[in-house]
């Protein structure tokens, strides 16, 4: 059986031991504050992300260079072996576009590399359960078809819910589509987001944190298949405590048993900011 190699990019925020441990190549986002370089979550952590925004740091980010993905690509092709890239959504990056059009130029000098890339349209942790699924089909032997297949279904079908405290933030980095009605007047407002074929898209405005997280525990009960057999991920712009408290929301409502928790990656916070929280869920079961 020909070996699988999987793939992902830092906009899974997926801490460097998950690639480590599961021996998925990981593909770093470009981050830049205070005029330095770094490579997400490589050579920079979240909590300086968060507490340079919180000092009024304005932190960029960029899709990795059409040079990382040959490199990786054609250590690939030269190995014989398949390789499966689960991508970041291409409503929000043009990363899933560079590597689809790097690997259409490798394919002329390299005609058998065997190579699939996936567009999630997830982000965040939402994108990293689909990438902890596809490891651990991967550790159980599955065939590429079925990791392929298993991959597309739960990136077409994961759920993301998520408020922020200032929707300044992903507006500035074009992150943020149907965001105008939203942008004025938000004082003591709390947005609701989802994701919609990949975009972010404001859902409603509710007065106060605790209204925000009663109607996403609604829109999980609405949406959500046999959530309390689900691992459910959550994640946060460095404010564990909150996360915490929404996972005793959601064990307390749906008996699940399963959580993801971790932090929003650099490049991924950049555009988020501090405060914001999110839960990602299936809505349906395979």
């Amino acid at each position: 059986m020909t070996a699988i190699k999987l793939f992902a990019d830092s906009a899974c925020d997926l801490p460097l031991e998950f690639f480590e441990e599961n021996n998925v190549t990981l593909i770093p986002l470009n981050v830049y504050m205070d005029d330095k370089e770094y490579l997400d979550i490589k050579t920079i952590n979240p909590k300086q992300i968060f507490d340079g925004i919180r000092s009024g740091k304005v932190p960029k980010t960029s899709q990795p260079s059409p040079e990382v993905f040959e490199q990786v690509f054609t250590d690939l092709a030269k190995s014989k072996q398949t390789g499966i890239y689960i991508a970041f959504s291409s409503a929000l990056s043009g990363t899933y576009q560079t590597a689809e059009m790097v690997r259409g130029q490798l394919l002329e000098e390299y005609p058998d590399l065997d190579l699939t890339i996936i567009d999630s349209k997830c982000a965040s942790v939402g994108y990293g359960l689909v990438v902890k699924n596809a490891a651990s089909m991967l550790k159980a032997n599955a065939t590429k078809e079925q990791i392929i297949e298993a991959s597309i279904f739960n990136s077409q079908h994961m759920e993301h819910l998520f408020t922020v405290d200032d929707l300044d933030y992903l507006a500035k980095g074009g992150r943020l589509s149907k965001a105008s009605a939203f942008l004025g007047g938000l004082l003591n407002i709390k947005p609701l987001l989802h994701v919609e074929d990949g975009k972010l898209i404001p859902l409603e405005k509710l007065r106060g944190k605790k209204k925000v997280l009663q109607r996403m525990l609604d829109l999980m009960g609405e949406r959500g298949e046999r959530l309390q057999d689900q691992c459910i991920g959550i994640c946060h712009g460095d404010d564990e405590e909150a996360a915490l408290n929404l996972k005793n929301l959601i064990e307390e409502r749906f008996g699940v048993k399963e959580f993801y928790i971790n932090i929003i990656g650099s490049a991924v916070g950049s555009h988020a900011g501090p405060g914001t929280l999110a839960v990602f869920f299936l809505n349906k079961r395979r």
